[in-house]
């Protein structure tokens, strides 16, 4: 931009988006990504060029209610038209929920403690039609218990290399599971996931283990085997990313910045 970095604003975004149409959020050649997206919005918004730094990637299909965002602008303008400027510039499928001015010491990955995430599946005989993409399918009935029985297992800091992707760039397969709670409303089931961090597919493949469990092809015990093993071919197939939904990092109250969208209620 050739400005002062002295005189930059820096400017934190909520982002909510519908992954269907996407090959994930991070940048690629093809341009078909949500940040790339998100960025010709902002660009021509503001009229530069202007680079986005995420809290958390998503894969091709995954949702997002409350993906955060930074970048770093010389513009000065109030915080509702960061929202309502790119939002008249976005696809449908994508809008800024919020914008808020914040300290250049923020970084919307770095500053975060913790990531969430939900899976929405819905438990039928019959695939989705309305719901397609919005949630994951079994057909097999669950059991809640036994799938409890083994998420309480996982919770805590664990090697997760049995849950990991081989094109997975982390530098240590160790994270802290903060927190799994299962739940169901009717024929849909809910699996929401708390950690510091995930690895790359982590979810995916907890959910593939969690969903043999509860149609009683594994007892809860089996999961202790799969960490224990910290090998991927140990675990169960990955999980279709149908249904998976990025619901935001958690930030310290200092920040300022929402905690929960909205659009979360609007889950099955």
């Amino acid at each position: 931009m050739g400005s002062d970095p002295q005189a930059l604003v820096r400017v934190a975004l909520g982002i909510s988006y519908h992954g269907g149409h996407y090959q994930g959020w991070q940048s690629q050649s093809s341009r078909q990504t949500v940040q790339d997206q998100l960025e010709k919005a902002l660009g021509r918004f503001a009229n530069h060029r202007v680079s986005t730094l995420c809290a958390g990637r998503t894969d091709a299909g995954v949702h997002g209610l409350m993906q955060v965002v930074h970048f770093d602008t010389p513009l000065a303008r109030p915080e509702p038209s960061w929202v309502r400027g790119p939002n008249a510039l976005l696809p449908r499928d994508i809008a800024v929920q919020w914008a808020k001015v914040v300290p250049k010491r923020f970084h919307c990955r770095a500053s975060a403690v913790s990531r969430r995430y939900v899976y929405v599946v819905l438990q039928s005989s019959v695939r989705p039609s309305l719901d397609q993409g919005r949630v994951g399918w079994v057909y097999r009935p669950l059991r809640l218990e036994p799938m409890q029985q083994a998420a309480q297992q996982l919770v805590g800091e664990h090697d997760f290399t049995s849950f990991r992707a081989s094109a997975c760039q982390a530098l240590s397969p160790v994270k802290n599971m903060l927190r799994i709670a299962i739940s169901q409303r009717g024929a849909y089931w809910r699996f929401e996931f708390e950690a510091n961090a995930f690895l790359h597919h982590m979810i995916r493949n907890l959910m593939g283990c969690l969903i043999a469990i509860g149609d009683q092809r594994h007892p809860p015990e089996w999961i202790n085997t799969v960490l224990a093993a910290r090998d991927r071919d140990a675990a169960a197939p990955t999980f279709s990313p149908d249904g998976l939904y990025f619901l935001g990092p958690r930030y310290e109250p200092h920040w300022g910045l929402p905690e929960d969208s909205p659009l979360l209620d609007g889950l099955p």
